[in-house]
């Protein structure tokens, strides 16, 4: 896809976020990996995988999933430049995507099989852990851009621990 559909989106003299530019790939086996909650017209949250020298970008409407047997919908958006990776700030009122972005999660990934549709990684984030799914779904309105976003392994995903959910074992007496 590359940048062009990304660049005519934005005012760059208006809105905070990296106008970039198209990078070469890199040839290191970890790729950038990031998901940004954002509030816009409506809370989702962007996905945001790096491939060929872009984020490659879907929107997801729900929080991503911790968990095997949580799938989410993933909508496919244009690509981002790598630099959007540390974005955080507000999308001024009147620009496209208006609202606030901040960082979810990050860290790196491992692509394990990517064919066309098809995507299976090994995410190493913060919150997201293990290896995941996104593929690609045909929509009953014909749009090719609808996927689905899961986790596949049998691990889960490291849940953060509340000092009030605190473990309660039965003693036997």
């Amino acid at each position: 896809m590359g940048l062009k559909e990304y660049r005519a989106k934005r005012d760059f003299s208006r809105t905070p976020e990296p106008e970039g530019k198209e990078e070469k790939a890199r040839r290191s086996q970890e790729l950038i990996y990031v998901i940004q909650k954002h509030q816009a017209t409506h809370l989702h949250y962007d996905l945001r995988l790096e491939e060929e020298g872009v984020l490659k970008s879907w929107a997801i409407p729900k929080e991503p999933p911790l968990n095997p047997g949580v799938k989410r919908l993933a909508v496919e958006t244009e690509d981002h430049p790598l630099g959007y990776e540390d974005f955080e700030g507000v999308i001024p009122e009147g620009e496209y995507g208006a609202g606030t972005v901040e960082i979810w999660d990050k860290g790196s990934y491992v692509p394990l099989e990517l064919g066309p549709g098809k995507k299976i990684i090994e995410i190493k984030g913060k919150k997201l852990k293990g290896t995941y799914a996104l593929i690609k779904i045909k929509s009953k309105n014909g749009s090719d851009k609808n996927w689905l976003f899961f986790k596949i392994s049998k691990e889960r995903a490291q849940i953060p621990s509340f000092p009030s959910f605190k473990s309660r074992k039965k003693v036997k007496k």
